[in-house]
């Protein structure tokens, strides 16, 4: 099949990669000429594992071609997906100027039995929108499918190919089973392939996420309550997620949640209901401790060095929202740093993947070191934000002669706080039952 992906950010790279990879011959199309001829050199812009193999792979086998002009790109293409950005407004709604724009000019070029589909986070009734300004710029009915994405970064690839659901929002049966047809080599383990109307797909995507946002701010909140009382969130965590109707997954306190999904789809929800007069208070109250959970690393630095804080010299590991990314989009570090910062802390930061990303926000005001180890020589303290692998098992007798004070912030609960106190360190966790 002929396939056009509009956008060659995460979700629409990874979407023409693993479409390609199908069998399907596909084209990425982008705007931007410097993202394309990163592509078209067998490179790609973004940090994804197995991700970088697909492409080179699919272009080798000319299965997957890049370009930024989209009217040849589409107008053999039978089914087009938009995959552009929706970047959050100041008032919580997503900016969907990216969409109109792509709609607009698809509506000039696309054949007559193409299917346009929406692959972008997108505001509820944005489908409906869609098609009728296409319809009428185009003069003719033109087909517009929803079909929301639920990859986890660090394990995209994956999620595409072997996917828990797949969920469409169609009007017309046939562009279901258009839809299914393309889906089917990696549905064929029996999962489930959905068709619902578009509003309720657009809907299932903020819904799902919402629900994940809630199970961390949930965590994070017992969490500090569990570290007031002394008790451990860890033995707690064991103790709640054997009951099968609650599980373990997304029950793991951290220094709050980031990413360029969980935080936009929340606020984004957030409007959608005050903009129809509907109350969402769980909602809202989600967003709300997340906000607050990004200040507890600070805050536990403050109160260790309370007036001595400013002149110290702070070592972080951890940049990236979550492992096996760059993506540092709402990241928790990031509101670390900028305290820090405020407070005239040197820092020494250290990332796998996301230092690049980083000194295009602050520049020469950190200082960036292509080790962990080298983050840490002469610091005051560490600072543990994000739990990359490699962070598991590090040499703590190394770690005491490099750093100047033993003080550790572990905003993941990587270690044990017996074991850290046994081992010279002055250890500081999330809900561990007490600091210091």
């Amino acid at each position: 099949m002929r396939i056009a992906v509009i956008g060659t950010g995460y979700v629409g790279l990874v979407t023409a990669t693993c479409l390609a990879e199908s069998g399907n011959e596909v084209v990425g199309v982008d705007k931007d000429a410097e993202k394309i001829t990163v592509l078209e050199s067998g490179k790609i812009p973004i940090y994804e594992p197995g991700l970088l193999e697909l492409v080179q792979r699919n272009r080798r086998e000319q299965r997957l071609t890049f370009t930024t002009d989209l009217a040849s790109a589409v107008k053999n293409a039978a089914l087009i997906f938009i995959a552009v950005g929706t970047p959050e407004t100041v008032t919580g709604e997503a900016d969907l100027g990216a969409v109109w724009a792509v709609g607009d000019q698809l509506a000039q070029h696309i054949r007559p039995d193409a299917v346009v589909v929406i692959k972008s986070t997108v505001t509820v009734g944005t489908n409906r929108k869609l098609m009728e300004r296409m319809s009428q710029k185009a003069g003719r009915p033109i087909e517009v499918a929803s079909n929301p994405e639920f990859l986890k970064e660090g394990a995209a690839i994956d999620d595409f190919m072997r996917p828990d659901r797949v969920v469409v929002g169609v009007r017309k049966p046939e562009v279901g089973q258009k839809l299914q047809e393309l889906y089917a080599p990696f549905l064929r383990t029996e999962r489930p392939f959905l068709v619902m109307s578009p509003e309720s797909a657009e809907m299932t995507k903020y819904v799902a996420n919402a629900m994940l946002a809630t199970k961390i701010s949930f965590i994070n909140e017992m969490a500090n309550l569990c570290e007031a009382v002394g008790a451990d969130i860890n033995e707690v965590r064991r103790g709640i997620g054997h009951d099968q109707r609650i599980g373990f997954q997304f029950l793991f306190p951290g220094p709050g949640y980031g990413g360029s999904c969980f935080p936009k789809d929340v606020k984004n929800l957030i409007s959608l209901a005050k903009s129809l007069g509907v109350e969402v208070d769980l909602i809202e109250s989600v967003d709300a401790v997340n906000n607050h959970q990004k200040q507890i690393l600070p805050a536990k630095v403050r109160k260790h060095f309370g007036d001595a804080l400013r002149g110290k010299c702070l070592g972080v590991w951890g940049i990236a929202f979550k492992p096996r990314t760059d993506d540092i989009r709402e990241a928790p570090a990031l509101t670390l740093i900028d305290e820090m910062l405020k407070q005239g802390v040197l820092v020494r930061v250290h990332d796998p993947e996301a230092i690049g990303n980083l000194k295009r926000i602050y520049g020469d005001r950190l200082t960036y070191c292509d080790r962990p180890y080298s983050a840490i020589e002469g610091v005051d303290g560490l600072a543990i934000v994000t739990e990359w692998p490699e962070f598991r098992h590090p040499d703590f007798e190394l770690m005491r002669r490099l750093m100047k004070s033993p003080v550790i912030f572990d905003g993941r609960n990587l270690f044990e706080p017996k074991a850290m106190k046994a081992n010279g360190f002055t250890y500081y966790a999330i809900g561990r039952g007490g600091d210091g």
